[in-house]
C-alpha cells in the first residue's frame, strides 16, 4: 500500500502530519499530485473549530487552494493526461436537491467542498471527479495556478454584484479584497475605494488597482466615503473582513438604492445591526456570495492567461507541508502575510514579501 504525508486536523487548534494510503481512485476520478495549497481565511474557521459543519468532519485533511499534476486518470475520464497541470473545481452539489435542480448548486441542501468537508490538499495527493478538472494554460506559472480557486470566489461575487461601468464601488479588507478591487477596476468601477487599518496592504492596493485608500487607524471610514463620494455613498460596498461592525460600516456607506456585497464570514454567532426602514425608504440591497463554481474556474484561468489580473503582489510566502500549522498562526500575527502556500515539494520556506 502507498502511502502519503498528511496534515490531518484531529481536533480543533492541532494539526497532525501523517503517513496515511494514497487515494484510490474509481473509474470517475482522477489523482492529482499536488505542488501548492494555499492557506485560506476560512482555513482558520476550521482550525480552531469555527464552524460546526466542518468540526462534524474531523477527523480531516484540509486545504482547498490548490494546484497540482494529473499522476493517475480513471478509465472514464477524457480530455486529460498523466502530467497535466490542473486546477480543480472543489463543490461537489448533489445534483438532485431543489436548489441543484432549479440551477442553484452552491445552496445544494447536501453540499460539500473538498477540502473543507471532504479530505483536500494539505497532503502529497488528492483524489477529485475527473469532471471537476481544468486544465491551466502553459503562460500561467505555477504560483498563479495556485489562486485559482481564491479567484473564483472573488468573480462569484463580482458578478453577484453586478457592478457597471462608471460607479463607485468600496471594498472593505485589503486582504483578499484588493483582487476584489481589481475586478471592480475591469469592469470600469470609478472610484474604488479600498479600506483598512493596514498601511502595507494600503500601499499594495493604491498601487494596482486603488483610486483611493482608508485607514481607518486615521479617519472615520463612513465620513470619508461620503466625502469622496460627494456625499452620496458608494454604489457599491463589498465586505471581504468577515465582521459585524465592517457590515454596519458597509450598510451605512452605501448610497440610497446601492448594494452591498456580503462576501466576509462571519462566525455564527455574530451579528449586524441594521435598520431595516433602510431597506424600504432608502432601498438599499444586500446580497451574498459564498464561492466560484464550474465554469468560475474557467474564467478565472482565462484572466490569469491573458494577464488580466495580478495575483503575485499578494502571494508572500511559500513554505513546507511540515510547517502548515507554524503559518496558520504567523498569517494572524505578520501583518505582511497575506496569501501563503503551502508545498509538499520543498523543504524550505520563501520569502517573497518586502521585509
Amino acid at each position: 500500500m502507498k502511502t502519503m504525508r498528511a496534515q490531518v486536523l484531529t481536533e480543533p487548534y492541532h494539526f497532525e502530519l501523517k503517513e496515511v494510503p494514497v487515494p484510490e481512485i474509481t473509474d470517475d476520478e482522477v489523482l492529482i499530485k499536488i505542488k501548492y495549497c494555499g492557506i485560506c481565511g476560512s482555513d482558520w474557521g476550521s482550525y480552531t473549530g469555527k464552524y460546526a459543519d466542518e468540526v462534524a468532519c474531523i477527523p480531516l485533511t484540509t486545504g482547498h487552494e490548490f494546484f497540482g499534476t494529473i499522476e493517475e486518470l480513471g478509465k472514464n475520464s477524457q480530455g486529460l493526461k498523466v502530467g497535466d497541470r490542473v486546477a480543480v473545481d472543489i463543490c461537489k452539489p448533489c445534483g438532485t436537491c431543489y436548489h441543484c435542480r432549479i440551477g442553484e448548486p452552491l445552496l445544494c441542501t447536501d453540499f460539500k467542498q473538498i477540502g473543507i468537508h471532504l479530505d483536500g490538499r494539505f497532503a502529497e495527493y488528492v483524489k477529485v471527479p475527473w469532471k471537476n478538472v481544468y486544465i491551466v494554460p502553459d503562460s500561467v506559472s505555477d504560483e498563479k495556478a495556485a489562486f485559482v480557486e481564491p479567484l473564483t470566489a472573488c468573480l462569484n461575487a463580482s458578478k453577484k454584484m453586478q457592478c457597471q461601468i462608471g460607479r463607485s464601488v468600496v471594498v472593505i479588507g485589503a486582504g483578499l479584497g484588493i483582487m476584489h478591487a481589481q475586478l471592480a477596476k475591469l469592469r470600469g468601477a470609478a472610484p474604488v475605494i479600498v479600506i483598512d487599518a493596514n498601511a502595507d496592504r494600503l500601499a499594495m492596493a493604491k498601487e494596482i488597482c486603488a483610486d483611493y485608500t482608508i485607514n481607518v487607524k486615521e479617519t472615520d471610514p463612513i465620513e470619508e466615503v461620503m466625502r469622496l463620494t460627494n456625499g452620496v455613498g458608494a454604489d457599491f460596498v463589498l465586505e471581504a473582513v468577515g465582521s459585524s461592525k465592517t457590515y454596519e460600516q458597509a450598510f451605512q456607506m452605501v448610497r440610497k438604492g446601492g448594494k452591498v456585497e456580503a462576501f466576509g464570514i462571519c462566525s455564527d454567532d455574530d451579528y449586524a445591526s441594521l435598520a431595516p426602514v433602510e431597506f424600504v425608504l432608502s432601498e438599499k440591497k444586500v446580497g451574498g456570495s459564498t464561492a466560484g463554481i464550474g465554469y468560475d474556474w474557467g474564467d478565472a484561468l482565462t484572466l490569469l492567461e491573458y494577464e488580466r489580473v495580478d495575483p503575485m503582489p499578494l502571494i508572500s510566502m511559500i513554505v513546507p507541508l511540515e510547517e502548515l500549522e507554524v503559518a496558520l498562526n504567523e498569517i494572524r500575527k505578520n501583518p505582511k502575510l497575506i496569501k501563503v502556500l503551502v508545498s509538499p515539494q520543498v523543504t524550505e520556506r520563501t520569502i517573497l514579501y518586502k521585509e
